[in-house]
């Protein structure tokens, strides 16, 4: 199993719309780097749900249910082999971990939400995965 982290501005689309919705197409992704990581997805592996903008802070869980396939949001005449995944929320996080308290830890130098800060969907190392869960009060 991989470990993965993926970014939404809540106002767009929210850890709570992703509960309600259960299983949901992430979709809108138009970065070729966070494509290339969307079509390494497995079925099973899991991600954490980031708040961009607003609230800059780690939510909870999801679990790749579906492996790449056409994004369905790609407007007509749109350039590019865009995909998306299905993703199903699995926890949300006891206490949510922010953009903030990972900054301030050096032992988080090296994760890609830090390095590439636009980067909308990035790998997690397993010790990174640990830790963080750690910090969010539920389990790995």
């Amino acid at each position: 199993m991989a470990y993965w982290l993926v970014k939404s501005e809540p106002d767009a689309f929210s850890w709570e719309q992703q509960v309600l919705n259960r299983i949901e197409p992430w979709t809108g992704v138009r970065n070729h780097m966070a494509k290339n990581n969307l079509k390494a997805m497995a079925k099973g592996d899991r991600a954490f749900f980031y708040h961009s903008n607003i609230g800059k802070e780690i939510v909870g869980i999801v679990e790749v249910v579906r492996t790449a396939y056409p994004d369905p949001s790609i407007e007509p005449g749109e350039k590019g082999d865009w995909v998306c995944v299905d993703m199903k929320a699995l926890r949300p996080f006891k206490t949510p971990v922010t953009l903030a308290a990972l900054k301030a830890d050096p032992a988080f130098a090296d994760l890609p939400l830090i390095r590439m800060s636009r980067l909308s969907v990035s790998p997690v190392s397993d010790a990174h995965w640990h830790a963080i869960c750690a910090l969010g009060g539920t389990k790995p």
